[in-house]
Order: structure tokens, then C-alpha cells, then sequence
């Protein structure tokens, strides 16, 4: 069973997630192992390389409330030195150690995502990121699997700008430790999110 629900939502989280299966209201926490927030750079105009965070935490919460928080300091590359410096020079973590994707469940979708439904529709969101917060519009599907996963994808990349949470000054700072032409300051990100009922 399909459905489309267009803009009936009022919902949830970034970079990500969502719903609710079995009862629409019961509690679903993030299966972190499972799950994962991928994003994109590309330097020097034309090297792109895909990086993605080791830890993340989530829930929706009895009332709907939904959160996705993802630690900062968990940001891997594949290069230890470009990690560090991501965490010291870009994100600095020390002052800012995670990010946070906030929103609220419509219950109309909590109810067909727990009758094993599939969604698709455009979530706003809030993201909290380096001491900003920006409303965002996250095109997703989300699919209840009827043994107490529900799954949510994006998908189109979600595309953050440097600009919107002032992180330019860490972009460029990045740029000349490791002798760059350029690093692009739009970032697309991706994510697959997977929640459980715990039953």
C-alpha cells in the first residue's frame, strides 16, 4: 500500500527521520548501527569524497516529538588528520559537539506508516548546527515493515550551506591547512534512518 501525503505533515528530522509503527503513539528509539548521515565534498572543483558520522542517537518520542542528534566528534574520512581538523577547524567541537535535526510527527502519518504503509512527502525540519538554527525541507520515504522497523530515506540529497551556519570561516581555514584550490561550501547529504519499537 501507497501513499502520498503532500504537505499534511508538520513534522521532524534531517539530515532526517520518523514515525511510528504497532501503536501510533508508542515510543521508537534509532537503531544507530543500522542507520547512517552521509555527506559530500568536493575539493579542488571537481574531487568529490563521501564522509559520514560513527554515532547517532534518536527518537520519537510518546507525544510525536521527533530528534536526531549526531555527534560531531564522530565525523569519519578515512583520513585521521582531515578528521581532526574537521572537528577542530570546521565544527569545533569543543564549543559545538553535535548537531540536532528537531520536528513533530503528524499523527496521520504515524497511522499509515503503522498499518505497514509507505510515505513520501517533504518534511520541514529544524537543524542546530554550530550555534544556528535553520528551517529545512527534507524529501523522504518512509516505510513501516510491519515487525517493528520503520525505515526512512532521503530522497534527494538535502544540500547545506556553509553560509547558513557560519561555518565559512572553518571551510576556508580547512581549505589552506591542507593546500587547496578550492572546497565547495554546499554540501549534499543523504541519509538512511532505521527505527525500532524495542518489541
Amino acid at each position: 500500500m501507497k501513499i502520498a501525503i503532500g504537505r499534511l505533515v508538520r513534522v521532524f528530522a534531517a539530515l532526517a527521520l520518523f514515525v511510528s509503527a504497532g501503536s501510533a503513539w508508542a515510543q521508537w528509539e534509532l537503531d544507530g548501527a543500522k542507520s547512517a548521515v552521509n555527506f559530500i565534498s568536493v575539493k579542488n572543483d571537481s574531487v568529490a569524497e563521501v564522509h559520514s558520522f560513527g554515532s547517532l542517537l534518536g527518537y520519537i518520542g510518546g507525544d510525536g516529538k521527533v530528534q536526531l542528534t549526531i555527534n560531531l566528534n564522530s565525523v569519519q574520512t578515512l583520513v585521521d588528520i582531515r578528521d581532526q581538523r574537521m572537528k577542530e577547524v570546521l565544527f569545533e567541537t569543543v564549543t559545538f559537539p553535535a548537531a540536532t535535526v528537531t520536528a513533530a510527527v503528524d499523527p496521520v502519518i504515524l497511522t499509515a506508516v503503522a498499518e505497514g504503509g509507505t510515505v513520501f512527502t517533504d518534511l520541514p525540519v529544524t537543524l542546530a548546527l554550530h550555534g544556528h538554527e535553520q528551517p529545512l525541507t527534507v524529501p523522504v520515504a518512509v516505510i513501516g515493515e510491519g515487525d517493528g522497523h520503520i525505515r526512512v530515506f532521503s530522497l534527494r540529497p538535502v544540500i547545506i550551506k556553509a553560509a547558513d551556519f557560519g561555518l565559512e570561516a572553518g571551510v576556508t581555514a580547512l581549505q589552506k591547512l591542507a593546500g587547496l584550490q578550492a572546497i565547495s561550501t554546499a554540501v549534499p547529504v543523504t541519509f538512511h534512518l532505521v527505527f525500532s519499537s524495542g518489541k
